[in-house]
């Protein structure tokens, strides 16, 4: 297995740890705990610490991002250097594509460095929400990243049967159902 296969794997791995991150989220927010579905779970998932669960998805899938964006520089065949992750609008390949997967990097990083309880502390927790919701958005960016990038860097078309592809169509759903389900939670709550 190559270098730009490993990178590849590394962040479809991080994209179900960040959809599944994304979900939690929105149960905490959303009181999961009094809804029906929940009463009706059994003692011992009742008794997980979504909260807990939840913060260390989101260490694991910025760890897991962060290899991602260093892996895919070290295979010669990517002709990638780190310079084009820190300028992607001068990747050798789909570089419009390529600043999505950064600027969904740089958004996590935000929001993961904002939750810090010192940092959160001193924002004050008003601004924190305000700037937890990047989440929504960086769930959308992550997914077309994912969705249209050629795994190989090869620039072929997407296509969107292959296994790789189906996996990101599913986190897409998921996510879409979940932003569904927060916004029925919204207005209901109003």
């Amino acid at each position: 297995m190559e270098t730009i296969d490993i990178a590849g794997s590394i962040g479809l791995l991080a994209m179900v740890v960040l959809t599944i991150n994304i979900v939690l989220g929105i149960f905490i927010s959303t009181a999961y705990k009094k809804t029906a579905f929940w009463q009706k779970l059994p003692a011992k998932i009742k008794a997980l610490k979504l909260i807990e669960i939840h913060n260390y998805t989101a260490y694991i899938a910025l760890s897991l991002v962060l290899i991602h964006f260093i892996l895919i520089p070290l295979d010669p065949s990517s002709t990638f250097t780190f310079v084009h992750l820190i300028e992607p609008w001068n990747a050798p390949h789909q570089a419009l594509f390529v600043s999505l997967g950064v600027i969904s990097f740089i958004a996590l990083l935000v929001v993961v460095i904002t939750t810090q309880k010192i940092i959160k502390k001193k924002i004050g927790t008003s601004t924190w929400r305000n700037i937890h919701v990047i989440s929504y958005a960086t769930g959308l960016v992550f997914i077309v990243h994912g969705l249209v990038m050629d795994p190989l860097l090869k620039d072929r078309p997407i296509d969107f049967l292959d296994p790789e592809k189906l996996l990101v169509e599913l986190c897409a759903l998921v996510l879409l159902l979940a932003f569904i389900y927060r916004y029925q939670y919204k207005v209901k709550n109003k």
